[in-house]
């Protein structure tokens, strides 16, 4: 029995620059889409970091939904407008009830769990420091969302409403990873 020759995984394609969107079309690896779609991944790594770090099953659960999320999110940044259409015959794309979905596990975090209205310090601990990174990793997609809508490039409206509300939940999935622990306030005092 033969085995098939494995598929490299690199290609070169991109060794001068450049880089392929999904459905066509080839741009700069400095463009605005790939900057927009590079970051949203980077979340998606840092949010894997938090969930192997935290031991909460509820915390957990939420951060592999946000993981899948941002997979969609992801592509439509990764899809030329022009191609739009085809993006959505694939997938289905960022909505506002997604976007509801997340204000309700934010409403529903801030039940159980006291929610500081101050700067705190992030390093409570591994999970919630994990989880501060990927919301500052997705404030800073959010930023390139903005850039890629100001540009023409943002198709759908909704991921700009999606990565806000992600930003807030990620400050409150942190919190109430922490919810049993002291809230470290950046002035020095503690509640």
């Amino acid at each position: 029995m033969t085995s098939s020759p494995r598929k490299k995984i690199y290609t070169k394609y991109g060794d001068e620059g450049s880089t392929s969107l999904l459905y066509g079309g080839r741009v700069s690896k400095n463009n605005v889409h790939t900057e927009a779609y590079g970051i949203t991944d980077e979340a998606v790594s840092a949010m894997g970091l938090a969930r192997a770090l935290s031991d909460d099953p509820k915390v957990k659960e939420v951060l592999v939904r946000l993981q899948r999320e941002l997979f969609i999110v992801g592509a439509e940044l990764a899809t030329d407008p022009e191609r739009y259409e085809v993006f959505n015959r694939h997938f289905k794309p960022v909505t506002a009830e997604m976007v509801a979905g997340l204000e309700d596990l934010i409403d529903g975090l801030e039940a159980e769990a006291e929610m500081p209205n101050l700067f705190i310090l992030p390093g409570g601990s591994p999970a919630s420091a994990a989880m501060d990174v990927a919301r500052t990793i997705a404030r800073t997609a959010e930023r390139r969302c903005v850039a890629l809508k100001e540009q023409g490039g943002l198709t759908n409206p909704d991921i700009l409403h999606y990565m806000n509300r992600l930003g807030d939940l990620l400050f409150v999935l942190a919190r109430y990873q922490d919810r049993e622990m002291p809230i470290e306030r950046a002035t020095g005092d503690q509640v």
